[in-house]
């Protein structure tokens, strides 16, 4: 294996990467209600998720495509951490196929011609259209064969370890099942392709003698059997890599792969130790040793998802402990998820009144919390602060479309009166709070231009900003304890302190022109200084306007 080589396969290892990058960014930009409908209801219960994940895998030839392509999902939000569970579950049973069709037929589907199409259709609808809608999905497109490039890619880079008659015997040099499975596990993390190292172990035992008919390689069966157990393990490496720059539920689908790969592992190897009876069953049902290395890997492999499948949503809990959201980032980046409304709704409709009312006050906090986080980075001329109040902006307009979506869901539901004004206050109130996340993003991106263009803020504008958001804060915070507690009791101070913002928005904006004919300030800086004063002003007018809705 040469340097060039190497090179190679690292390249697709970067490929792969930004492939998945393209595709979730493409995906966050076209993803309505539509696609997340869709994609919600492919995975509405555990069952059906699998089975797209296996359906996916066969079409596309390669559970590792797939499995990434969940990652991307989940980074993106259009899935959660439970529904990837089951397409990757659906993805193990898939990757099954390739080789039942090589032990029948001797052949084999390349991903590389599935690549050379999306990346020629995706680049030409990126490029040669100019609908951004078109030009999204071609983005996506192409991220996807870019990610399909990367895998293929990196099998050829270690091409020359395929075609190695040394490398093949090394393979069939174990007859201990532990150096078997470690086997199937080097070799599969090293390829990157569970389809291709069982694809080899069966043209291995395809190779029969023209005369006699004999196996050129005499591979026990046990030795075969182990081997694919390894493959198994090997394979959920790439999809680490794949959840290194994603979400921290993409990571958590990630760790599942391994942890669902090495129970079944452990299981099976277990049982075949234990019961070496248990490979009989092969090899008394099918004759050719192509055929028993293939079915069992899709017995094995259908076995341990039906073992695993009563317990997703437990094992989705404990991924979520193994890999909690960092403390050092509570309250600052917050991920995508509901968190007090879920699938399973409850059928009292006062309880779920009860709990979109909580779903919505938590939006409420993260969009308070990213306008401070925001004003913070203006403060501080803090650029990382930037990036996550854009991350927190994503999460707020996520959390609108999947509490507006259950909101609608229950208006069908038989609601009091009381309950039908919460209800219909809480569509226009989700509208205000991402207008809110919408004013913190403005702020941000003030931020980022008052870095490139050098601009510089006297102490009396930064003195005047401060004032302003103390009261802005006082506002929104008491608005929002308000709306929470239901505290009609609240509202003359409300009043109050949306008067006292209004007030001093207006004085600042003249005491600014009058700092910009003395010369004291530049027209730039002045113009991301009222504008800052303006998004302060809107955002006490959304919380003023969420409160006076309880009356």
């Amino acid at each position: 294996m040469t340097f060039a080589n190497v090179l190679i396969m690292l390249s697709g290892v970067g490929m792969l990467l930004y492939g998945m990058k393209m595709m979730s960014g493409g995906l966050e930009a076209i993803a309505g209600d539509s696609l997340q409908g869709i994609l919600r209801k492919a995975t509405s219960n555990r069952v059906l998720g699998v089975f797209v994940g296996a359906i996916a895998t066969i079409a596309i030839n390669s559970s590792t495509a797939t499995t990434i392509m969940t990652v991307g999902f989940v980074n993106s939000g259009l899935l959660n951490l439970t529904q990837s569970i089951g397409i990757i579950m659906g993805a193990n049973v898939g990757t099954t196929f390739s080789a039942q069709v090589l032990a029948l037929l001797g052949a084999n589907i390349r991903l590389d011609t599935v690549a050379a199409g999306f990346i020629l259709v995706g680049a030409v609808m990126f490029i040669f259209f100019k609908s951004s809608k078109i030009r999204n999905i071609g983005y996506v497109i192409l991220g996807f064969g870019i990610l399909f490039l990367g895998v293929t890619t990196m099998s050829d880079g270690v091409r020359p370890l395929r075609a190695n008659e040394g490398f093949r015997e090394f393979l069939v040099s174990f007859d201990n099942p532990l150096f078997a499975l470690l086997a199937g596990f080097v070799v599969t993390a090293i390829i990157q392709s569970s389809t291709a190292t069982t694809a080899m172990l069966v043209a291995l035992l395809l190779e029969t003698c023209p005369d006699t008919g004999v196996p050129i390689f005499d591979i026990p069966f046990r030795t075969a059997a182990f081997i694919l157990l390894g493959v198994n393990i090997g394979t959920s490496l790439t999809t680490v890599i794949a959840s290194i720059p994603a979400s921290r539920d993409s990571k958590r689908a990630a760790l599942f792969h391994i942890m669902y790969d090495v129970i079944g592992s452990v299981v099976f190897g277990t049982l075949i130790l234990v019961f070496p009876g248990i490979l009989d069953l092969f090899t008394n049902t099918w004759a050719a040793p192509a055929q028993q290395a293939a079915m069992f890997h899709t017995i094995y492999n259908v076995l341990t998802m039906l073992l695993l499948l009563p317990f997703i949503k437990y094992v989705a809990v404990f991924m979520q402990r193994i890999i909690p959201v960092s403390a050092e980032k509570t309250g600052v980046i917050h991920e995508r998820k509901l968190v007090h409304l879920v699938d399973q709704m409850s059928r009292a409709p006062s309880m779920a009144v009860f709990k979109a009312h909580m779903e919505t006050c938590r939006m409420w906090k993260i969009a308070n919390e990213n306008l401070n986080l925001a004003l913070d980075a203006f403060f501080e001329k803090d650029p990382d602060k930037t990036k996550a109040v854009f991350e927190n902006e994503k999460t707020i307009n996520y959390l609108h479309q999947q509490i507006t979506t259950v909101l609608a869901r229950i208006t069908t539901m038989q609601l009091s009166k009381a309950d039908t004004k919460k209800l219909s206050d809480m569509f226009v109130i989700l509208s205000e709070i991402e207008q809110i996340g919408d004013r913190a993003e403005n702020i941000a991106e003030y931020v980022i231009a008052a870095a490139e263009e050098k601009m510089e803020f006297s102490k009396t504008c930064m003195e005047e900003l401060t004032t302003t958001r103390q009261a802005a804060n006082e506002l929104m915070d008491l608005a929002l304890d308000a709306y929470e507690k239901y505290d009609l009791t609240a509202l003359p101070k409300i009043k109050e302190l949306e008067d006292k913002v209004d007030g001093y928005a207006k004085e600042y904006a003249q005491n600014h022109f009058s700092r910009l004919k003395e010369g004291l300030c530049t027209v730039k800086s002045g113009v991301a200084f009222t504008d800052t004063l303006i998004d302060l002003e809107k955002c006490a007018d959304s919380a003023e306007k969420i409160a006076f809705l309880m009356e």
